[in-house]
Parts: C-alpha cells; structure tokens; sequence
C-alpha cells in the first residue's frame, strides 16, 4: 500500500487544526500508520498554516515535500496558489473561493492576485473550487468552513460517509456536532 500525502493550508484561526486532527483520527479508525505535523507560522496573526497528513500502511516521516501531495485542501485561495508546487502530477486542491487579504495587500503594499483559481487550472492542475464560507453559514457558523472542506474533500478518499460522520462525533465538541454534520453534508453534497 502506498502512503497517501495530504496538507491542509489556510490562514490563522481557519480551524486547519481541527481539520488535521479530524482526518488523523479518521484515518487511525480506519486501520491507517497515520503522521501528522503542524506549521503554525505566524498563524495568530493571519499567517499561513500547513498541517501535513501522511498515512499508509508505514509511514516514516509526516513532511511532504514538492511534488509528493496527493490531495492539497486549501482554506483560502492564495494559500492554494502558495502551495500549489506540493501537489503531484495527478493529485488534486481542494479549494475554498474564499479571499483573505494577508498584510501587505491590507497595508497598501501589494495587491491580491486576481485570478488565482484560473492561473492554476492553466497549469493544469486539477481544482475543486467552492464557496465554503457561504455553506459554512448556511449550515450556522461561519467557522465551519473547515468541516464544508473537508466534506469536499472526503470524495477523494476511499472511506464511507458513515465513517467520516462518526469521525466529527468523535473530535467535535458535543456542542457543536450537529453544526458539523450539516457542513460536512453541504461540502459533499455541493
């Protein structure tokens, strides 16, 4: 069995964390050697956060470098075009639409990239783009487009629904489950 490579990239307070910790649990449920690794960056101050995923039947170390990701979910679309380099050949970025300006752009520095989803589709990268924010509300919290991610993104890995749902019973807050749930839903579903 190969090892599988995930990263899961956003800005701080995005829940990457959580997202990470909901897969890992997921994938060690499942029967998976699972390593995870946490990068928090400036995270508490809006910076980029990349968590890594690796699971398989032994896996020896949690880093994925360049070229060796297979599935990339990205929080935020600069975050998808930061990391982008990562993704294998024939592996595929889950995207949120969602625009977070860093510093620069915020202190007149820079400008946000236009286009960036277009710019890597034209590299020929394969991009699940999704307005995970506007299900995240619909669902009741704007904090819950991490789980409407990770919704989207469990089509792309070889576990019932079923599993993944118990997976947010079992990481989730009790009182924040059936929130989850439903964005969970609404990503898959979307």
């Amino acid at each position: 069995m190969k090892t599988t490579s995930v990263m899961i990239v956003g800005v701080g307070g995005q829940g990457s964390l959580l997202a990470s910790k909901l897969l890992g649990r997921l994938l060690m449920d499942e029967g998976y050697d699972v390593k995870v690794s946490e990068v928090h960056g400036m995270s508490q101050r809006g910076g980029s956060v990349v968590t890594y995923v690796r699971f398989g039947e032994k896996v020896y170390s949690p880093i994925v470098t360049e070229g060796e990701a297979d599935v990339i979910i990205a929080f935020e679309k600069l975050e998808a075009a930061r990391y982008a380099k990562y993704l294998k050949t024939d592996g595929r970025i889950v995207v949120n639409t969602q625009q977070i300006d860093p510093m620069p752009v915020i202190i007149g520095a820079a400008e946000y990239p236009e286009a960036v989803l277009d710019e890597l589709t034209a590299k020929g990268l394969s991009v699940d783009a999704l307005d995970a924010l506007s299900l995240a509300q619909q669902a009741g919290s704007s904090k819950a487009v991490n789980i409407v991610l990770m919704g989207r993104a469990a089509k792309y890995f070889d576990i019932p629904y079923e599993r993944w749902i118990a997976a947010i019973e079992n990481t989730v807050a009790p009182k924040f489950v059936e929130m989850n749930k439903v964005a969970f839903s609404l990503g898959f579903n979307a």
